[in-house]
């Protein structure tokens, strides 16, 4: 099984209301050598001085003119009011004066393709220094992103980015590792599970429910998840099963993993799929990879109640007002959810250094996992969103 590099690197705190979920680089300290007092006062170095104290001038950066459109997916949903806290922040740390949170726009619904191409299209007309893009649709903004490169305005790309852009036309992105985050969820479920899926007598289920098989940042939470509980359990003693684009035979295995996908992205669709998997006699855990599919498991789970820590452990993806209500009453053990703060940040830290010709490369913004006992935290609160 193809294996990925699973490096969990959590975003530290940042001097900022918003604590561990805002986070940035912390500057490299200079020392000053006062001791130093054999000194060469010859014309040669005196140039050489000079031009090192200039170099060190360009390297710190001033970059307070520096201007930043930023263009999410939405506006009004918590999660993207979030973002917006992190490209505020990130703003006043680097000093521009041009805040880029006064510069940002996104459709009133996710699936208004045709208001945020339009929103691209006026944030390139005001010749920004570089733009921060969250697409809805690449193929449907390739107009706008050509007239970007054609203007010489660098993209960087955040949350699920640009996909499929052009070459050359977003430098860097800003984004949750789904595969890691994915991962993070299969080493918190196994710690609740361990007992009962090392060498069982009988056969035990583990249940996967998922948006869709398309979606890149969905696949990669589902795969993320399955390739680690594999690992964690050990390689041929797992089978998964339910979608062709996932399932691995291991003959005599007693631990089945099965991956429910709904025909179409839709709630009745997806509920009747979270039953069966909820139905299943054998089934000991069950992991829903965004707030979509964790939504309709909790209402599946409305009539069958069988989920909770006496029961099947329920571990989730994003948060939403059912799931985190969920994680609050003991139906769900915990879920994981993305750093909107830091995506923000990271996304308005990564523009404004490609606009000053500085290298600049893919960013993981990191995920937190929340349960009942810390959902309430500084380091955790500002990263949940309804």
């Amino acid at each position: 099984m193809k294996r990925k590099v699973l490096a969990l690197i959590l975003t530290g705190a940042m001097a900022f209301s918003l604590a561990a979920c805002g986070g940035q680089d912390e500057p490299a300290s200079t020392t000053t050598d006062t001791d130093n007092t054999e000194t060469e006062d010859t014309t040669d170095d005196a140039a050489a001085d000079d031009t090192a104290e200039e170099e060190e001038s360009s390297a710190s950066g001033d970059y307070s003119d520096i201007k930043i459109q930023v263009v999410a997916k939405g506006f009004q949903h918590d999660f993207w009011k979030a973002v917006k806290q992190g490209a505020q922040q990130a703003g006043e740390d680097l000093g521009l004066k041009e805040n880029p949170a006064d510069n940002f726009v996104g459709p009133k619904s996710e699936t208004d393709i045709p208001e945020q191409v339009e929103q691209i299209k006026n944030a390139i007309n005001k010749n920004p220094d570089a733009i921060c893009l969250a697409a809805l649709d690449t193929t449907a903004s390739l107009d706008p992103i050509n007239q970007a490169m054609a203007a010489g305005i660098p993209i960087v790309g955040f949350d699920s980015g640009v996909p499929d852009a052009p070459e050359g036309a977003v430098v860097a992105n800003a984004a949750t590792d789904n595969y890691v985050a994915g991962a993070m969820a299969a080493d918190e479920m196994y710690k609740l599970i361990e007992d009962k899926v090392t060498d069982p007598a009988e056969t035990v289920r583990i249940g996967v429910v998922s948006q869709e098989a398309n979606s890149q940042s969905i696949v990669d939470r589902t795969q993320g998840f399955l390739d680690r509980m594999v690992e964690l359990i050990g390689e041929g003693k797992v089978a998964i099963e339910g979608h062709d684009k996932f399932n691995l035979k291991a003959d005599g295995a007693k631990v089945i993993m099965e991956v429910g996908i709904p025909a179409n992205v839709q709630d009745a669709e997806c509920v009747t799929v979270a039953q069966k998997i909820l139905g299943q006699q054998d089934l000991i855990a069950v992991y829903g990879s965004n707030e979509f599919a964790n939504k309709n498991i909790i209402t599946a789970n409305q009539n069958l109640n069988v989920l909770g820590a006496d029961k099947i452990i329920a571990v989730g993806f994003d948060s939403g007002k059912l799931q985190l209500d969920a994680v609050r009453d003991g139906i769900y053990a915990g879920a994981i959810t993305q750093n909107p703060v830091q995506i923000g940040y990271k996304a308005v830290e990564l523009a404004v250094k490609a606009a000053a010709g500085e290298p600049v490369e893919d960013v993981d913004t990191g995920c937190l996992y929340y349960t009942a006992e810390n959902m309430d935290s500084e380091e955790i609160a500002p990263c949940l969103y309804e």
